[in-house]
């Protein structure tokens, strides 16, 4: 009684205080919020209907609501409901339920793909954890509020019913998008403790978003940075890819290295940004993802990592040609080092590591202008890429641009311009520096006569 008098004179609030006050979210009505309906995806509407008309709520969530928020078209739709997994897969024909840390359910219309997840409760003291405390398996279940108060930042934490068109607002959300202002709910050092990840996410956001991190919630990272090493390696690879397809991968690989959340990820590109030549061709590829990813198109990862991993490459083919290696062969010894050091770091998946190793070894290929080679070339499946990646290294400085300006003409002369371009290259420039014939000596007679 006296604690609790005390408190009310402080204007002090305990911890079940605090949760009966979070209970009650703000309503925003559409002139609060002013959300376009336009913008939200026809399917996340027919599945909010869907559990609606059969007596559970549903609502649009996460960042898809805080794009809406901002005006900006979100590119994923997540669906959050007080239905169970199994309950929402048998409203829909197209459903699976997947995740082993805590279930959700894919509901696919075409090829578009939705997550549908259920309200997550706030009971995680008796869910499996490893000795850090990161939280193994969680499929508790509860009531919205739990389930806000669960999620990471106070901007991912809005709920939209696009029936009535209303906002729920747990943590003051609204408020902090108006402020630009990205801040974890929760104790942080709690929270990044359960899942060390949110600290990659703390930087992607707020790259992203171009937000100030908030103080408290900036201020642990440093000293936690080393429980990323925890996490599998799976999920650091997919949150990487996130970061660097985010539109702003150069804005997040500074914040990374600001925040000392680069170790785990790629230390190895410290050194890289410390070379004229390395900082020139990474700066320009991220340069380029970013310029794809804001104009809508797809982006390769196998590119963009080997991009990124280019230079390590580099700097060991060197030093197998030095050894003795024949060229090619040194190339592939080279790409079969580095992607098994990173496959071991970051779980590059086979597919994106097969890619890469093609794009690295079509390079020296395009040295090779004379005789059928371009034509072999043109044949390539990862043509495209690999030129690509040719145009970087030439615009980097790290080769003539001569070279890509050549591959230019030939791919899209026709038959005579291109049998032209090789007639019109010397077939002794292809073949690198040859030892020079001793020079004979003139004949004396000849040598007088000169005279």
């Amino acid at each position: 009684m006296i604690k609790k008098f005390i408190r009310k004179i402080l204007g002090v609030k305990n911890k079940s205080d605090a949760a009966s006050a979070n209970q009650k979210p703000t309503v925003l009505s559409h002139k609060d919020h002013g959300i376009d309906p336009q913008l939200v995806s026809a399917n996340a509407i027919r599945i909010t209907q869907t559990l609606q008309e059969n007596g559970f709520k549903a609502f649009v969530v996460g960042g898809a609501v805080r794009d809406l928020l901002t005006g900006v078209k979100p590119k994923d739709f997540d669906i959050a409901t007080n239905a169970t997994p199994e309950q929402v897969k048998r409203l829909f024909r197209r459903a699976f339920i997947i995740g082993r840390r805590f279930q959700i359910v894919h509901v696919m219309f075409g090829q578009d793909l939705l997550e549908v997840t259920t309200f997550r409760g706030s009971a995680t003291d008796g869910a499996p954890k490893d000795e850090h405390g990161r939280v193994l398996r969680d499929n508790t279940f509860g009531e919205q509020y739990e389930d806000a108060a669960r999620r990471d930042f106070t901007v991912n934490a809005m709920y939209y019913d696009p029936a009535s068109q209303v906002v729920l607002d747990y943590h003051g959300g609204m408020k902090d998008i108006k402020k630009k202002t990205l801040r974890i709910i929760g104790v942080p050092e709690a929270r990044y403790r359960e899942d060390p990840v949110r600290m990659l996410r703390v930087v992607r956001f707020a790259a992203k978003l171009n937000f100030t991190i908030d103080a408290s919630t900036r201020a642990p990272i440093a000293v936690m940075a080393p429980l990323i090493n925890n996490v599998p390696a799976a999920r650091v690879f997919d949150e990487t890819l996130k970061l660097l397809t985010s539109g702003h991968a150069m804005a997040c690989l500074q914040q990374l290295r600001k925040e000392g959340l680069h170790h785990g990820l790629m230390p190895l590109l410290d050194v890289v940004l410390e070379q004229p030549l390395g900082e020139k061709f990474v700066t320009l590829a991220l340069a380029n993802t970013d310029e794809r990813v804001q104009q809508g198109k797809p982006v390769s990862p196998g590119f963009l990592f080997a991009s990124l991993l280019w230079h390590q490459v580099v700097e060991k083919w060197e030093a197998y040609k030095a050894a003795g290696e024949f060229p090619i062969p040194a190339l592939h010894l080279a790409a079969d080092d580095v992607l098994n050091t990173q496959t071991d770091a970051l779980a590059i998946q086979r597919k994106i590591g097969s890619d890469m190793r093609d794009i690295w070894a079509m390079q020296p290929r395009f040295e090779k202008r004379v005789g059928k080679t371009p034509y072999k070339v043109l044949e390539h499946p990862r043509l495209r890429a690999g030129y690509d990646f040719l145009l970087l290294r030439c615009a980097s400085g790290e080769i003539d641009e001569e070279i890509g300006e050549w591959w230019t003409d030939f791919m899209e002369g026709d038959s005579a311009e291109r049998e032209q371009l090789i007639n019109s290259k010397p077939k002794t420039a292809e073949a690198g520096p040859k030892k020079r014939k001793p020079r004979r000596r003139a004949p004396r007679k000849a040598a007088a006569a000169a005279e």
